[in-house]
């Protein structure tokens, strides 16, 4: 037994007094029983990846530390350790980066992030598959570049010629996408306006979308007469080549966000709780060749077919 005052391994006394932690850490693959709060599916899904980027490695220990929202998107940022290396893992897309080079969170999160950022801004470029609108996007991009060029106004009215034809590809997109109730009386091709009054009312039905759907419609009500002045007006400027840019940039945007509101606003529940904090995650154990199952962030509740109902009697 050590005598008042000594200091043995398991007593170590700071300056102050104090005691202090052991010298040795506590093993990795231990660090999951003193977690008070587990995700396991979240978890299982950051070991799998860590394991297909990493094949070499056994997974001991992977704990959330935090969630960072950048610019309306999170990112889950995930500490592992493996019993070859420690690693950060960050989403919204999962890359991972070790330890020993990124030892800094905060400057790890600001590389994943200017990465992503990157990596988004090439696609289009033949790396991705074709969507309903390349033709839309790529006519923006044409917009964008003439505008950084324009000098004289003829250069500027180019500026809106793209961009009118830009909407005119939007308006034919979104036809072949959205599923029209019987028209009395088709508008013409190009008449924008006729079209997106059409759309907005079939994407925003009902009372509690007046203002939404009225807002669509206004929006486009006089974006249209901006862009066809800009294309035919002699003293046509930088300022209003910019702003009928950001115009038709906001008004595609909108319909982004509408045509895939399905996956954002969601409404499914969790059945325990009724939360939609929902995930999805795939498990190959699944019979016969691996399935997908949802989770509840809130309560932990999962229809994984291998695991039983809690509520279950």
């Amino acid at each position: 037994m050590a005598k008042d005052g000594e200091q043995t391994e398991h007593n170590k006394l700071d300056s102050d007094g104090c005691t202090l932690p052991p010298d040795h850490p506590l093993p990795p693959d231990q660090l999951g029983r003193y977690s008070p709060v587990r995700d396991f599916h979240a978890e299982n899904d950051i070991a799998e990846y860590v394991i297909s980027q990493a094949r070499d490695e056994t997974v001991q220990n992977v704990e959330r530390v935090k969630t960072e929202y950048v610019l309306g998107s999170s990112y889950e940022i995930w500490d592992v350790a493996t019993d070859k290396d420690r690693w950060w893992v960050i989403t919204n897309p999962t890359n991972l980066y070790p330890q020993r080079h990124f030892p800094s969170l905060d400057y790890t999160l600001s590389f994943h992030v200017g990465l992503m950022m990157r990596v988004a801004s090439r696609a289009g470029d033949g790396e991705t598959e074709p969507t309903p609108f390349d033709e839309v996007f790529r006519r923006k991009a044409q917009a964008a570049e003439l505008l950084e060029r324009a000098v004289e106004a003829v250069d500027f009215q180019a500026v809106g010629m793209q961009l009118r034809e830009c909407l005119l590809s939007l308006v034919a997109a979104v036809r072949r996408r959205v599923e029209l109730d019987d028209i009395e009386e088709r508008p013409k091709d190009a008449d924008v306006v006729g079209w997106n009054n059409l759309f907005a009312s079939t994407l925003c039905p009902g009372e509690k979308n007046d203002e939404l759907r009225r807002y669509l419609k206004s929006t486009v009500e006089k974006l249209w007469p901006l862009v066809n002045w800009l294309t035919h007006h002699r003293n046509a400027n930088k300022t209003a080549a910019l702003i009928a840019k950001d115009a038709v940039d906001a008004t595609v945007m909108h319909y982004t966000h509408l045509l895939s509101r399905e996956r954002a606003d969601h409404t499914d529940q969790c059945p325990r709780c009724a939360s939609r904090n929902l995930r999805s995650h795939f498990d190959i154990e699944i019979e016969p060749d691996g399935d997908y199952f949802v989770s509840c962030g809130e309560c932990g509740w999962d229809s994984h077919p291998g695991y039983p109902d809690d509520d279950a009697d």
